[in-house]
């Protein structure tokens, strides 16, 4: 681990998983080594990359500073090596951006087939229902669902979601059917991360728009738990297709008030490094690209 190349693609493993451990142990090094590695180019850069605490390492403004110039370094590093290689053949690792309930329902069971055309790629699936910022966060490709924020970095569509309302037969055996929008007033509503409204659900039906509002006991930050709850009868939720299809399918869930329309959602692949993205991050968009379009999840 003398060379520099090396050096800095361990400050990003590091800067990454908050770990001199965790890093070490991707390369078979001990956590002293890789503390004294980092500690070195510290002392090259004349500048503290890292907080240490006794639980993890913080990146300081510098060292974040630092990460945001190395990474697209290293991205086109990979590319270049990538574009002599022989054999073509994807390595190194791989970060993924998105959502729980859309990584556990429809990105981890494409993956198998993924992974078995490049053997020599890991992949690192960072999961959460909150913004990921891909270069803080060091991720190199990021689902989006919604208006994309920033212009700048290169997206590939992977489709339109239906947004939809639902509850368990449980539920609407014990509370009642809505047959109107206006009759949502009257239930439980579970407010979700996919929900339209803190606390208001708009529908449109023949040209005409109606508003809303709804209130519920219940108020979770992960989208899998407002479906979870729903199951349990709960209440209604407000969610995407993709965000209970199997439930629907099975009968567990039913979705309410068909007739209105309360909006689509489009699901992007967003890369980081835009035209630069590194060969692993552009051979993934493109297998999601073509996975989604001959699937019916969204």
């Amino acid at each position: 681990m003398s060379d520099r190349i090396s050096t800095l693609r361990l400050f990003c493993r590091v800067a990454t998983t908050g770990s001199f451990t965790a890093a070490g142990k991707e390369i078979d090094l001990s956590q002293p080594s890789v503390s004294r590695i980092i500690s070195k180019l510290e002392k090259d850069l004349g500048v503290a990359l890292f907080v240490r605490s006794t639980h993890a390492v913080k990146l300081t403004e510098a060292g974040a500073d630092y990460l945001a110039r190395i990474d697209p370094i290293l991205a086109a590093l990979e590319e270049a090596n990538h574009l002599v290689r022989s054999d073509g053949k994807l390595q190194g690792r791989l970060r993924v951006g998105v959502a729980i309930s859309f990584a556990v329902r429809e990105i981890i069971p494409r993956l198998p087939n993924f992974l078995a055309q490049h053997p020599d790629l890991n992949v690192d699936l960072v999961l959460t229902d909150s913004f990921q910022d891909l270069i803080d966060q060091a991720i190199d490709v990021a689902i989006r669902f919604g208006p994309l924020r920033d212009s700048t970095m290169v997206a590939r569509r992977l489709g339109l979601t239906q947004r939809l309302i639902a509850a368990s037969p449980a539920y609407l055996a014990k509370a009642g059917t809505p047959k109107t929008p206006a009759d949502l007033a009257g239930h439980q509503v579970i407010i979700g991360p996919s929900s339209m409204g803190a606390t208001g659900w708009t529908f449109q039906k023949d040209g005409k728009t109606l508003s809303v509002r709804v209130d519920g006991q219940l108020m979770v930050t992960v989208n899998e738990a407002s479906t979870a709850a729903a199951l349990a009868g709960m209440g209604i939720i407000s969610t995407s297709f993709w965000g209970c299809r199997a439930e629907l399918e099975n009968g567990e869930l039913v979705q309410v008030l068909a007739d209105w329309e309360i909006g689509t959602v489009e699901v992007n692949a967003l890369l980081a490094g835009g035209k630069s993205a590194k060969p692993s991050a552009r051979a993934f968009a493109d297998y999601l690209v073509a996975s989604f379009r001959n699937s019916a999840s969204i």
